[in-house]
């Protein structure tokens, strides 16, 4: 049994979570303790015991922590990616590119620990001198979803530990197992007691402790539009920092000069890979009047050799749906979209075993045509292997469709014209465009992030995550 690692110690829970395959219900992944609202607390408070020492550790002592772990994530990537297959349902190699970038993200923030600067400014006052530096912020909360369960907390993570500060890190229900990994090689690596606390549990119980607890200083979370504004309010009454990556309802728009090859591997690759589950998944895809038949069915037929099955297995494409839950709001939005008379072009159904007979959660990618803006489909994030198809008259049309979305997260547009590229990287109303590239996949060592209802606070990765998870001070010194 997998144990919640609390102030430097593995301890059971209050309760006991069975982690299923969805590539096949009868596996049992493994058992991992769940905390309660007391062991939440207990974490909070060694962290916070914990912060005066690590605060104030040495650049060299960060990195070389966070480069040792690092380097045990890419070492141990096809076994920790196939963990990943087996308790997520993302295929093989996309689980285990996700597990190298989990690496290389620690490897990035062990580097950023030593280029931590300042500023050396002169004051406007004879005799004065400015330094203005970056500390940390204390004890930062992190909450992660369950569609990147290695990835998102690897790049929360990294940037906390590499500025100085502790953390409790909850992460989701549905996907203990990558999350248990990596804190195992965080407390081999040789983190001191207390600076890097594992609390696997309810959001109800673990996330509320976290959100209303004084001791924590900072949250930063990733997950629904609905959770996120909870966490908001929570945060905002007690005055703690937040930073939040919720939904996304990212447009792919394809121009009639586009090129056809690329316009269609970009929309299913962004529509369909990881079974859809990626808040950069582009499911809206707006396409103008010249070119809108011939990609309709371009689409269509590339979709036939799209092999959905085990998630472990050579040759998939597609993997599981999660869970049942997050299978039947598939399909209930599939249904929706006929009864609001858009037209099922091609799959969309569910299939209760893969090819060797083994039961669990596979939808057959869906893509719907003659949908109008208003439709649910094209409003709500299904967060499935589900496309809906826009027409457009022109380039105009298609950029306000595109940007006629309470979300802003990922925007992306196929074409030849180096004008409407340059445009659309201007004016589209979203935090990343994409320009001939699939929506969902972004590197490492730039900034991620959104606009309007997508997220909140300081980006994400790169050297932007200082912004967050650091404060700044001005000191003044009289000569």
């Amino acid at each position: 049994m997998h144990r919640n690692l609390i102030n430097g110690e593995w301890v059971e829970g209050a309760r006991v979570s069975r982690n299923i395959n969805p590539s096949d219900t009868r596996d049992l992944v493994g058992e991992y303790a769940q905390a309660d609202a007391a062991q939440a607390r207990q974490a909070i408070a060694a962290a916070r015991a914990a912060f005066a020492g690590w605060s104030v550790t040495t650049p060299q002592q960060r990195f070389d922590l966070l480069d040792a772990a690092g380097s045990e994530i890419l070492a141990r990537k096809a076994e920790l990616g196939d963990l990943l297959a087996r308790e997520e349902g993302k295929t093989l190699p996309e689980a285990i590119g996700e597990v190298a970038r989990a690496g290389n993200i620690f490897k990035f923030f062990a580097g950023e620990a030593l280029r931590v600067g300042g500023e050396v400014i002169g004051s406007v006052r004879p005799g004065v001198g400015v330094e203005v530096t970056r500390e940390p912020l204390g004890v930062v909360g992190l909450i992660t979803p369950w569609n990147f369960p290695i990835a998102i907390p690897a790049w929360k993570l990294a940037p906390a530990l590499a500025f100085g500060n502790c953390v409790v890190m909850k992460p989701a229900d549905l996907v203990p197992g990558s999350a248990w990994a990596l804190a195992d090689i965080l407390h081999r690596a040789g983190l001191p007691k207390g600076v890097f606390n594992l609390v696997m549990g309810r959001g109800s119980e673990v996330g509320a402790v976290l959100l209303e607890d004084k001791g924590v200083d900072a949250i930063s979370f990733t997950g629904s539009v609905a959770t996120g504004q909870r966490v908001a309010a929570a945060c905002a009454a007690r005055m703690a920092k937040f930073q939040l990556e919720m939904g996304g309802k990212n447009p792919f728009v394809v121009l009639d000069d586009a090129d056809l090859a690329v316009a269609v591997n970009c929309a299913v690759q962004s529509g369909f890979f990881s079974t859809g589950q990626r808040c950069t998944a582009s499911s809206r895809v707006i396409v103008t009047e010249g070119i809108h038949d011939r990609f309709v069915a371009a689409v269509a037929e590339k979709m036939k050799a799209l092999k959905v099955d085990d998630a472990r297995k050579a040759g998939t494409d597609i993997g599981p749906v999660v869970d049942s839950a997050q299978l039947a709001q598939d399909l209930d939005y599939i249904e929706i979209g006929r009864k609001e008379g858009a037209t099922l072009a091609a799959g969309g159904e569910a299939i209760e075993r893969n090819a060797d007979g083994a039961p669990g959660f596979y939808l057959r990618p869906a893509l719907f045509t003659e949908t109008t803006p208003g439709m649910r489909i094209n409003r709500e994030e299904i967060f499935g292997p589900v496309i809906s198809v826009i027409r457009a008259k022109d380039y105009d049309e298609a950029l306000a469709l595109a940007n006629d979305t309470p979300f802003g997260l990922s925007s992306g547009i196929a074409t030849t014209s180096l004008k409407h590229a340059t445009h659309f990287k201007r004016h589209a109303q979203a935090g990343m465009v994409m320009v001939n590239l699939p929506t969902a996949g972004v590197d490492y060592h730039v900034p991620f992030g959104g606009r309007k209802g997508s997220s909140y606070g300081p980006r994400e990765q790169g050297r932007y995550a200082a912004e967050f998870y650091t404060t700044v001070k001005t000191a003044y010194t009289l000569a």
